[in-house]
Order: C-alpha cells, then sequence, then structure tokens
C-alpha cells in the first residue's frame, strides 16, 4: 500500500514547489518527484553498499535528462529516440554535480548514480534550476550519507528587482542572471552572466538567492523527517594512524622546503614533491612495501597540501614565489596564423591559449533542436584541451564534460560584448596549447584578442581572472589569491572565476571547497578580483588597442537587404529554383529568413563582383515599377491592340499600338515586333485600382518637327445623357429603370423556363 510524502514550498511570488517521495521508483535508495505548475521531475539515487578496490575517491555520476515526450515532441533524426546527452544536459548535470560532490563524507568510496529525468514540461517554469532541488531530495529520503542537505535556484535581475527561479519569458527581461547553488549555511557554487553589473550587485543577489535555498532546505530536512530513514553504516578505509603520523614528521618539512622554493617551473615542482614520497615509499622494508603504497601516498598528499596551505598563510609565499595579488606574466601576439579570419595568442604563466576566429553567412547557423529549446545560434564558442596541454601521454577522445562547461563559460563572458545586428555567424575555437590555472579565463582573453583581430567591432574587450583562497579556521586565518595555479586550485578552498570589462562584471563561475565563506571575504575576493581584470585588460589594449578597421582580405563579404515579405517566394521561386540560379550565375552564397520587417536577404561572396551580380539580379526581382522610369524587357505577346512586354520579372506592361511610334500604325505587323525582340520602353502610367501598366516605346523617341497630337476627347469631359438616353439600337423606346414599376409583395411572377 502507498504512503506518499509530500511537502510544499512557496516561492516569494506565490507560485508553490512541491517535492514528494513513496510513489515512484521505490527500489531506488532515494527517489522524489517535484512539480511545479505542470514541469515535472524524477530524480534518484542509488549508491554501492561497497567501495571499490582500491578506490580513495567519490566517483559520483550525475545524469540529467530531458524526454522529447515532455514537450509532447519527437526527438529528431532517423532513430526518433533520445541519445548522448546534449550540452544543455551536460552543463545542467555539471550544475548539480558541483554542488553535491563536496558534501559527501571525505571517507564515502561507494559508486553513487544521481539520475535526474524531466517526464514533463510546460514551456513556463525552467527545468534546470529545479534540478538540484531534486537531486538533493531524493539522497535526503534514502539511507546515503550526505552532509547536506542543499539546493539551487536562478536568480535574475529583471526591472531593477531579483526574481527566484524565473520563468523562460521573466529571463529575456534580466540583466543578470545567476544560478547559485548551497546549503543552508553556505554558498557551495555560483554560475551566470550578467550586463555588466557591479561587485556589490553581484553580492546582493548572491544574499538574495541563499535566502530562498534556506527555504527549500528546511522543507527537506522536514520530508526526510517524516520518511525516517536512517543513514548506512560504511567503512570504506582502513587507515593506521601510526603510519600516517610517521610520514607527516619524515616528510612535512622536506614538503615546505618545496612550497617555499617558489619555482615558477610546474615540473619540477611536481617531481620534487613526488620524489619526497617516493623516498619515503623505498625507505620502508620491502615486504611491506607493496601493502602500505596506497596509504602512504595518500597520507602524503595531506601533508603536501598542508605544507602549500600553511606556506602560503604564515608566511605569504606562494608554490611559485609569487605575492597573492601578482599576476603571472603575460605575453599576447594577434594575426598569429594567416588562414583563419582571426587569431591570436594569449599566454599567462603556464597557460596558453590560441584563439581562432571564423566569420560565416547565415548557412553557417547552429541550429538548435533540444526539448525546450529551439532556435539558430549565430555566436559559437568551442573550447579543446588535448592531453599534451599538461605533458599527459594519452589520446584524445572527443569532447569532455569539462571542455564543455569550460568552453560555456567563456561563451557566457563574451557574447554580451558580441555587437548587436552583425552579419556575420562568428565562431571562436579555443585550443589549450599549455595548463597550469584557468585555461578558460585564457579562453575569454585569447577569444577578445581574436575578435578584434579579424575586425569584429566589439561593444568593449573583456577579460578573465581566476581567484583562489586559502583559510585556516582555528586561526580565522585567510588568503584571498589572485591568478591561481592548478595546484592552488587542487589545494585550496575556492575557484572563482570572474570575467568583465572596465566597467563590470559580465560572467562568473564560483566552487567552493569550505565551510563558512562570509559574504566579507566574498566581497574581498571579487574586488581584488577587479584589480586583477584591470591589469590584464590594459595588456590586451596595448596589444590590440581597437578592431581592425577592415576584415581581412580572404573574410568573406556580406550584403544585406529587407524586401516586403510578399516578394519572399519570386526570390526563391518554385522549389528554389531562383535563388540557386542567383548563386550559380553570381558566384556568391545568398540565403533568405523571413522576419518581422519582411524578407531578410544576405548576399555573401569572397569578391564585390559577385556580390554585385547577385544584387543585381534579387533587386530587379524585388524592385517596385514606378512611372517615368525607363526599362529594358523583352516582347512576351503579340495582340492585334498592341503588344505585352515584361518589362520587370514577372511583371508584363501593355505596349499599345499608338505608342510604339509617333507614325501612325496600320497594324501592328507594321511594327516589325516579335515575341522575344528585346526592347526599351518608358512605364508611362500605373492604374492603382488594377495594378496594370502601360508603356510607350515612343515617349523616348524625339518628337517630329511639325507633329499634331489627334484630338482625344477625355472620358471624363464626355456629357451624361440625362432623362431620355434616345432609342435602342433595334428602334424600341427605351425605358428609364427609375419608371420601371417594382413588383409589389412577394410574388415576383413566374421565373422564365431553364434550359435544361
Amino acid at each position: 500500500m502507498l504512503h506518499p510524502i509530500k511537502k510544499t514550498i512557496a516561492l516569494p511570488d506565490g507560485r508553490e514547489i512541491t517535492i514528494e517521495t513513496g510513489k515512484l521508483a521505490k527500489q531506488a535508495d532515494g527517489a522524489v518527484e517535484l512539480r511545479m505548475g505542470n514541469t515535472m521531475l524524477l530524480a534518484t539515487v542509488v549508491s554501492a553498499k561497497e567501495a571499490g578496490e582500491g578506490v580513495d575517491f567519490m566517483p559520483l555520476q550525475v545524469e540529467y535528462k530531458e524526454k522529447f515526450s515532455s514537450a509532447g515532441r519527437f526527438p529528431g533524426g532517423f532513430l526518433k529516440r533520445e541519445g548522448r546527452a546534449n550540452d544543455y544536459e551536460i552543463l545542467t548535470s555539471r550544475l548539480v554535480d558541483r554542488v553535491l560532490r563536496p558534501l559527501f563524507p571525505d571517507n564515502y568510496h561507494a559508486d553513487t548514480f544521481v539520475n535526474i529525468t524531466l517526464y514533463s514540461a510546460d514551456g513556463i517554469e525552467m527545468p534546470d534550476a529545479l534540478a538540484g532541488l531534486a537531486a538533493s531530495a531524493a539522497i535526503a529520503v534514502s539511507d546515503i550519507p550526505f552532509n547536506g542537505p542543499i539546493s539551487e535556484v536562478r536568480v535574475a535581475r529583471i526591472d531593477g528587482e531579483f526574481v527566484i527561479d524565473p520563468t523562460f519569458e521573466q529571463l529575456e527581461k534580466a540583466d543578470m542572471e545567476l544560478m547559485v547553488g548551497a546549503t543552508y549555511d553556505n554558498i557551495m557554487m555560483v554560475e551566470g552572466e550578467m550586463d555588466e553589473v557591479s561587485e556589490a550587485d553581484l553580492l546582493a543577489a548572491l544574499k538574495a538567492a541563499h535566502d530562498a535555498i534556506k527555504v527549500q532546505c528546511q522543507a527537506q530536512i522536514e520530508l526526510a523527517q517524516a520518511v525516517g530513514i536512517a543513514k548506512r553504516e560504511y567503512c570504506h578505509e582502513v587507515n593506521d594512524e601510526d603510519l600516517r603520523k610517521d610520514v607527516h614528521d619524515k616528510c612535512y618539512d622536506k614538503a615546505y622546503a618545496i612550497a617555499k622554493a617558489g619555482s615558477a617551473d610546474k615540473h619540477w615542482r611536481q617531481e620534487s614533491f613526488d620524489a619526497i614520497c617516493q623516498e619515503y615509499i623505498d625507505s620502508l622494508p620491502e615486504e611491506e612495501r607493496d601493502e602500505k603504497t596506497p596509504l602512504v601516498k595518500r597520507y602524503y598528499h595531506d601533508v603536501e597540501k598542508e605544507a602549500v596551505r600553511r606556506c602560503i598563510l604564515d608566511e605569504g609565499i606562494r608554490l611559485d614565489g609569487r605575492k597573492t595579488t601578482e599576476i603571472r606574466p603575460i605575453w599576447c601576439e594577434v594575426d598569429y596564423i594567416p588562414g583563419p579570419h582571426g587569431a591570436a595568442v594569449f599566454t599567462r604563466g603556464e597557460t596558453q591559449s590560441l584563439a581562432t576566429v571564423t566569420l560565416g553567412t547565415k548557412l553557417d547557423e547552429k541550429i538548435l533542436d533540444d526539448v525546450l529549446n529551439q532556435g539558430r545560434e549565430r555566436f559559437l564558442l568551442h573550447y579543446n584541451f588535448p592531453p599534451f596541454s599538461t605533458g599527459e601521454a594519452k589520446a584524445q577522445r572527443g569532447v569532455g564534460r569539462r571542455e564543455v562547461g569550460h568552453g560555456n563559460l567563456a561563451h557566457r563572458a563574451l557574447k554580451r560584448m558580441f555587437p548587436d545586428g552583425f552579419p556575420y555567424v562568428c565562431r571562436i575555437v579555443s585550443d589549450i596549447l599549455e595548463s597550469n590555472g584557468s585555461s578558460s579565463m585564457a579562453t575569454v582573453c585569447a577569444g577578445t584578442l581574436a575578435l578584434l583581430d579579424a575586425g569584429v567591432k566589439m561593444k568593449k574587450p573583456v577579460s578573465g581572472i581566476a581567484m583562489g583562497l586559502i583559510t585556516d579556521t582555528e586561526s580565522s586565518k585567510y588568503a584571498i589569491l589572485s591568478d591561481i595555479l592548478g595546484d592552488e586550485d587542487h589545494l585550496g578552498d575556492m575557484d572563482f572565476k570572474v570575467t568583465g570589462t572596465v566597467d563590470g562584471i559580465t560572467a562568473t563561475q564560483m566552487d567552493i571547497k569550505c565551510d563558512g565563506l562570509s559574504y566579507e571575504i566574498l566581497e574581498r575576493a571579487l574586488n581584488q578580483a577587479r584589480e586583477g581584470r584591470l591589469h590584464i585588460l590594459n595588456i590586451i589594449n596595448e596589444t590590440i588597442p581597437a578592431p581592425r578597421e577592415d576584415y581581412k582580405p580572404h573574410v568573406p563579404r556580406i550584403v544585406t537587404l529587407t524586401i516586403p515579405k510578399d516578394l519572399i517566394g519570386a526570390v526563391i521561386g518554385p522549389g528554389g529554383k531562383v535563388i540557386q540560379g542567383i548563386q550559380e550565375a553570381s558566384g556568391a552564397t545568398v540565403s533568405i529568413d523571413e522576419v518581422d520587417e519582411g524578407g531578410y536577404i544576405e548576399v555573401a561572396a569572397s569578391n564585390k563582383a559577385s556580390i554585385d551580380k547577385a544584387m543585381e539580379m534579387i533587386r530587379a526581382i524585388v524592385a517596385q515599377p514606378e512611372e517615368g522610369e525607363v526599362y529594358t524587357g523583352k516582347v512576351s505577346s503579340i495582340m492585334d491592340f498592341g503588344a505585352f512586354v515584361e518589362f520587370m520579372p514577372n511583371r508584363d506592361g501593355l505596349l499599345h499600338i499608338s505608342e510604339i511610334s509617333w507614325e501612325r500604325l496600320p497594324d501592328m505587323e507594321a511594327s516589325g515586333l516579335k515575341e522575344g525582340d528585346v526592347v526599351t520602353v518608358k512605364l508611362i502610367e500605373i492604374d492603382k485600382k488594377s495594378g496594370k501598366y502601360r508603356l510607350s516605346m515612343r515617349a523616348l523617341q524625339e518628337k517630329p518637327e511639325g507633329y499634331v497630337e489627334p484630338q482625344r476627347q477625355p472620358r471624363g469631359d464626355r456629357p451624361r445623357r440625362e432623362g431620355d438616353r434616345g432609342p435602342r439600337r433595334d428602334g424600341a423606346e427605351r425605358r428609364d429603370r427609375g419608371d420601371r414599376p417594382r413588383r409589389e409583395g412577394g410574388d415576383r411572377g413566374p421565373r422564365r423556363p431553364r434550359n435544361d
């Protein structure tokens, strides 16, 4: 018998979220269905009872999936079924993973799978903002140990007010949008984009989001209490405390010395740290070595982490010898390779991005066909992270989740500074050639340089910086680090990436690994990030102060034209025959799209002659006839009273026999005109009622001397017959209509017999 348990969460604007357990997926360790309006998610979690052999980390996998049936749609493609996760699903999965992962116990190593599925979508509520709440609630009602609950909300600023979990329609009006994940006490994750907002505005948004998250966390606590499931007992680690102490005693000072050496050589530091660990392992009795090596490596990692952190907190010395606010040396170069339409190298310390820009036509747009997102994307950014960038000897196997996430952050950082109404489709590709700290921020900087090198008139240049944090809760000491290294990210408590212009923040991403991070520390980190961001912008401006005045010679040129909607069909032609003919004749690429203003046409080619030819052909099709204009046309048919001439595509006008020449012609044969003849005519009249056109060849000829125009009485000046209109042709007297007797009553007389 079912005993479902439900909790309702009220949002500030009166909308409600319900979470319910006990109905669906009862064989999972935890399952919750979440509803908001007609949007429904099902979240499940299953965790193995035992950890895999030799596993000393948290093997968590979060999968977010949207069913096409949730929106009443069929999947595309031949298979007509859902396939691999798209970018949107990957990004949503990462948002949830980044909040959940740090909150599992450090010694819990069982395979754990969280699945969140969208089963119903109303197109109003945004399901990605609900995924974190659903996942956390599923864990809360399970026996899986977890230091939560957590929740995630989207906060947007609309007309100066913060809105929690805005609808799709509301979000279009926002100048600031953040996804925030947090526990009841601490913010754990932030990611979003904005229109050059201040650091104070960002902090205000975080506070508004956290207030809403606290309510959602409390609802999960009450739901878990109502379910009443005790958390499982486990033992995934076997420790040797004597060995742990011995490793610390014999290795800490050596590790501290390496940390204090301040070498900028990443590989030297790593080899030196590894040598300390290996020296200890080699000192063990041979019969104990194999058994104790995994424990030694785990304990030594803790020693290394402590040494690096204490060196920073106690002496202010970072791994590469920099001060906490110091940015690594930077060099940039634009127009680095000749083939792309724009190219740049950005190198900061041991992190290097080679960015290229390609400019294309409408035909190069990315087509979006997700469950709730259909449309076209004109600004693309792709990020690649090959293994050689960190000196790893392994194959590169496609695009991973990390590459999707880092590329998305850089895309969000730059897209709001992309020029409005830009005629080209633009693709940036960032290849990371070296990596030691925030390659996504290097991508933002290299992308800005490459766009400027391509001649893209950005609204403002954008730069980015990654901030770190080292804290000591016992002494309340902390250090905020500018431009963090990879090791400082791994061993530190925060990875806070901030991008922006001279006037404000455009995007941010933050992951926090410690408890109790105050808003005071966040504010200091943001202000320190601003100083670093401006420093990098100065270097970008020195490298290329402004966009190129013109595009490079091999960039396709684009000319645009807007035509009335009723002429779109004429340009395309039956089966695309006309537009294909234009492309074949001119060598240009022609695309057309229907917009609110009419038909939007793009003509692109690498040379001006091709564009001019295509535009001439299009204008000939869409041009509107004007009285008094001279046209060259073709005789389409000969009649007794004149000829019809196609003076514009699909437009025929009457060339009356009297308008062929000043000489009076007895018949059309005397004119000498034949079908197919090319003639030059003047449009002398457009009948606005009928839409007919009167043409003249005579008007283009010199009038003979002494020529007298025959007198013609205008129709409008002829006197109307009043009263008696005269006898009919058959001689009978004509009777005026007004004198005819009206038939009275309903009898109209017998009908005329029909000739059947």
